[in-house]
């Protein structure tokens, strides 16, 4: 192996307890072992939230995936159930190199992985993955550092939808497995030296900024995604273009001065966090050769 090779990669599901489709591949994996192995280095399998899995929640007190922030990690008087997880999922990963985080949406995400960051790794592997599979689009920019993510430089959120919460759907069940096959793949390959081609570039998202839905004083919803940007995720929103529909029957539309690309639009789990969509630009990346 070479000098700077992965020896330990962890798989994370059930991080959101309703997200069943992470939770049902750790259940796989750790039924049946043998698909993760791996000759360069060890697989560990994780179900972070077991509270919320049990209650088929999001979560119990609070969003685990916001938990990590270096703050709240070196807060041990923090007390919430999701909190004392936070401090023992960060023990049982102190030595891991690369982190795979297995999640769902009810937004029409496809097959999107979330890097962790912009290490070059991290990009040969968006760019392996883009290439193998076409389907696979690549989202950069998120804030990993409150999410389970940012306990490693190294790593990627694989997020599928659309789905609903609390469901399974064999399509999108054997699609993340194959992402996490072939992630493992790429990974013991660079491992051993003999690194899996990659194209010069990759098309990117990079999420920017997200807006709410259209609220009254009192902080309720006043208007809808409009029908025509409903499940358009990663598609272009130019200005003018119809974003709201208000229960009165009144368009809203986009008043920005550039074309965004809306990531996330009418994620279910996001409207308390006052999200209706994430807006991104797309961009091309050039790839550093290995």
């Amino acid at each position: 192996m070479v000098s700077d090779s992965i020896r330990k990669v962890a798989i994370v599901g059930g991080t959101h307890g309703n997200e069943l489709t992470g939770v049902y591949l750790i259940k796989k994996f750790d039924r049946f072992p043998v698909l993760l192995h791996r000759e360069s280095f060890e697989c560990l399998t994780l179900l972070a939230n077991p509270g919320a899995i049990e209650e088929n929640r999001r979560y119990i007190d609070r969003d685990l995936n916001r938990c990590f922030s270096k703050d709240d990690l070196a807060n041990l008087e923090l007390t919430s159930y999701e909190d004392k997880r936070t401090q023992e999922i960060a023990a049982q990963l102190t030595d891991v190199d690369f982190i795979i985080d297995l999640h769902s949406s009810t937004a029409n995400m496809g097959l999107t992985i979330i890097l962790s960051s912009s290490h070059p790794t991290n990009l040969r592997l968006a760019a392996y993955l883009s290439r193998i599979h076409p389907d696979v689009r690549v989202l950069h920019g998120v804030n990993c550092d409150p999410m389970l993510l940012s306990l490693s430089l190294l790593g990627c959120a694989i997020e599928v939808g659309a789905i609903a919460q609390g469901v399974l759907n064999a399509k999108l069940f054997q699609q993340t497995e194959m992402l996490i096959h072939a992630i493992l793949d790429y990974l013991d390959a660079m491992n051993m030296g003999q690194p899996l081609p990659v194209p010069a570039d990759v098309n990117v998202f990079q999420a920017f900024s997200s807006i709410d839905y259209p609220r009254n004083s009192a902080g309720e919803i006043q208007a809808m995604i409009h029908p025509q940007l409903q499940f358009q995720d990663y598609q272009p929103l130019h200005p003018g273009e119809p974003m709201f529909l208000t229960f009165a029957g009144e368009t809203i539309s986009y008043q920005g001065e550039s074309t965004v690309f809306p990531l996330f639009i009418n994620e279910a789990a996001y409207i308390e966090k006052g999200v209706a969509m994430t807006f991104s630009n797309k961009q091309q990346l050039t790839i550093e050769a290995v």
